[in-house]
């Protein structure tokens, strides 16, 4: 018998295995991949950051690197090589993760799992009793109808088969301009992909700052991307030389078509949780598929969470990895919380973009007087040494109290930038805090002060 089983071991699962070890329950996580760490880490968040990396250093070697007086510099683009540093990067990581699991001598039941009644799991041949169970499912990319995708073909695939192409295309199609088709396209288009994407909706991004939005795309259409926006994508079309888009405005208009070496379908993610037995179980589902919970994430039935993907909310890592920790704080018979409100989200391009609390139009459409304090990058001494001083920092605060509701940042490095604000807004700080607050000097990170500075009596270097 085991105080808690945990139902998949990405982010949200093995932090939740993890802290409940720490908390002394005997627990198990089911995980029927051949490796810990889930889509973040084997198909998703880690190798894609390798390939942000490895493409932004190619991309500073060919456009910087004379200004900078490097003039005998070259690269040439081993893909085999960068794929081999990907898969590398991954697998240190989920090797960390086993090391964890034995350390807080946590079971991994290899397989998937199967909930045949309250309190019980089954995997494969194997029954196995808890006392609690955590549902962290994750995710799966969303399906577009009308297209079919083959990440072994190779030619229309998802993320998951755009982070293992055999080779680098000539040409590219992005279906979706979120997070995960503008980070992909980036890597593409700085290898040498002309990129094209197509979104439905008539911005960039969508549910971010509009200001934010406006200043990004602009940026990544200078750096070489294409962007067709109001776009309704009717159908694709494969071959083994590449792919047809069909799609049409959205407002109304004659169909139109773009050929490609490679579609990237980048729709979205739903909850994974076929197969767990849920129906049978009577656990309450949302409208849009998602495992309902109440505030301590107990779902209807009696000893069964969910966190992570599997539930409302934003699909991101650290919120599955503070759900986790919370659920088994809950389990332990101690108090769990998150904070909704403090949940930060990051682009991870270059320039990177990120985001806490409210956007300027929602702070506005709460009510609320705001006062939006803002600095560019142009007045900052670091960015514009760096030869990355497109961007810029806004902070929005209550006008009346002062108190942070949000900051949004474009800029180098955006998505450590934007903790301090994390932090602020945790202990309910001040603009005021923040524009106290001494910065080292030169660094990017002065700007955030400066935007606080601008929400009182003006920032100085502007």
């Amino acid at each position: 018998m085991y105080d808690l089983i945990v139902i998949g071991a990405g982010p949200g699962g093995y932090v939740c295995a993890i802290r409940a070890a720490q908390l002394g329950l005997k627990v198990a996580c089911v995980e029927g991949r051949e490796t810990l760490g889930g889509t973040c880490l084997n198909i998703g968040c880690i190798p894609s950051k390798a390939l942000l990396h490895s493409s932004h250093m190619a991309h500073e070697m060919h456009e910087n690197f004379a200004t900078l007086g490097l003039m005998n510099a070259h690269a040439d683009i081993d893909w085999g090589r960068m794929q081999a540093y990907k898969d590398e990067t991954v697998a240190a990581n989920t090797k960390g993760i086993e090391f964890l699991f034995k350390k807080n001598k946590i079971d991994w039941l290899k397989g998937w799992a199967e909930i045949p009644a309250p309190g019980t799991v089954k995997v494969g041949d194997q029954t196995h009793e808890a006392k609690a169970i955590v549902i962290a499912s994750g995710s799966v990319a969303s399906p577009l109808r009308g297209v079919t995708v083959d990440n072994d073909a190779g030619v229309v695939v998802d993320s998951t088969g755009a982070l293992a192409l055999k080779k680098i295309p000539d040409t590219m199609v992005v279906i979706g301009a979120g997070v995960i088709g503008l980070e992909l396209g980036s890597v593409y288009n700085r290898l040498g992909t002309k990129v094209t994407v197509v979104e439905y909706l008539d911005t960039i991004t969508p549910g971010m700052d509009a200001e934010v939005q406006k200043q990004f795309q602009r940026i990544l259409a200078k750096q070489g991307l294409t962007f067709v926006l109001g776009a309704a994508v009717s159908g694709v079309e494969a071959s083994d030389a590449g792919a047809t888009v069909t799609y049409a405005p959205k407002k109304g208009g004659d169909a139109k078509t773009i050929e490609a070496e490679v579609v990237l379908v980048a729709t979205g993610r739903r909850p994974r949780h076929d197969g767990l037995g849920l129906e049978a179980l009577g656990v309450t589902m949302t409208d849009r598929g998602e495992i309902a919970i109440d505030a301590h994430f107990a779902t209807s039935v009696p000893g069964l969470y969910a966190i992570g993907d599997a539930v409302p909310g934003p699909m991101l890592a650290h919120k599955a990895e503070d759900e986790g920790m919370a659920v088994a704080e809950v389990i332990a018979g101690k108090h769990g919380h998150v904070n909704y409100d403090v949940i930060p989200g990051v682009i991870y391009t270059t320039p990177e973009v990120a985001s806490v609390g409210l956007t300027e139009e929602a702070a506005k459409a709460s009510g609320r007087k705001i006062k939006v304090g803002k600095f560019p990058l142009m007045g900052n001494a670091r960015a514009k040494a760096m030869l990355h001083a497109e961007g810029f920092v806004k902070v929005i605060a209550d006008a009346e109290t002062d108190r942070i509701l949000g900051a949004h940042i474009i800029a180098p490095g955006a998505g450590e930038m934007i903790h301090e604000i994390c932090v602020a807004m945790e202990f309910g700080a001040a603009a005021q805090d923040v524009a106290l607050t001494c910065h080292a000097h030169p660094t990017i990170s002065e700007a955030v002060r400066e935007a606080a500075l601008a929400c009182g009596d003006g920032a100085i270097h502007v």
